[in-house]
């Protein structure tokens, strides 16, 4: 009867600890179980220690010319009588530059939009894919969103993600203007950028 009694609460335990342990590994969204979601270890993707780092790229936005690599594509009527432009949203595949100068080697390119944000300032919705093109970095991105206040001195956006050797980047970026032709509309402007990434 002892053994018979001692199989019966092995297999009770044995039974709570199961359920317990499935239970344990459903994530309950909006009170609703679930059983797409599971923790993972860092370590077995890959990820080592998190490193800092620093870049520093020259972004060229040609709005001018024959082949330009910024192109305006919407804004609302209103927006070619505002002053600052307030609502034009524009494209860009902007070329990378290690150097100030268009002709020096190109180092990636900045792809995505920024869109006129501000009624009475210069004021621009940031949001757009660093995407390196040499070295270790070819082929991965380094993504970044923010408001950039255009004609203040330093600007700084967030980093707000990315792909490749910056998967689960994280950080900011500075841009300073270093060339603006009035007339054309062509810029160029520095960025540094610190980024955590492993």
């Amino acid at each position: 009867m002892a053994e018979s009694s001692f199989k019966s609460s092995f297999s009770l335990r044995t039974l709570f600890i199961f359920v317990v342990f499935y239970i344990s590994n459903i994530v309950a969204v909006n009170g609703k179980s679930q059983t797409f979601g599971r923790v993972l270890n860092p370590i077995k993707l890959g990820l080592k220690q998190e490193k800092l780092s620093h870049f520093r790229v020259y972004w060229h936005d040609i709005v001018s010319g024959p082949n330009p690599t910024s192109i305006r594509v919407a804004g609302a009527p209103s927006t070619n009588k505002s002053k600052t432009g307030f609502g034009a949203i524009v494209m860009i595949d902007d070329p990378l530059t290690e150097g100030t100068e268009l002709s020096s080697k190109l180092m990636g390119r900045a792809q995505g939009f920024y869109a006129s944000a501000g009624v009475n300032e210069v004021a621009a919705l940031m949001n757009m894919n660093f995407a390196f093109m040499v070295g270790k970095y070819n082929g991965s991105t380094i993504s970044i969103m923010g408001r950039n206040k255009v004609l203040t001195e330093v600007r700084e956006m967030s980093i707000v993600g990315g792909s490749g050797l910056f998967r689960f980047a994280r950080g900011y970026v500075q841009a300073r203007t270093k060339k603006l032709d009035y007339k054309t509309g062509d810029a160029t402007v520095e960025y540094n950028i610190y980024v955590f990434h492993y």
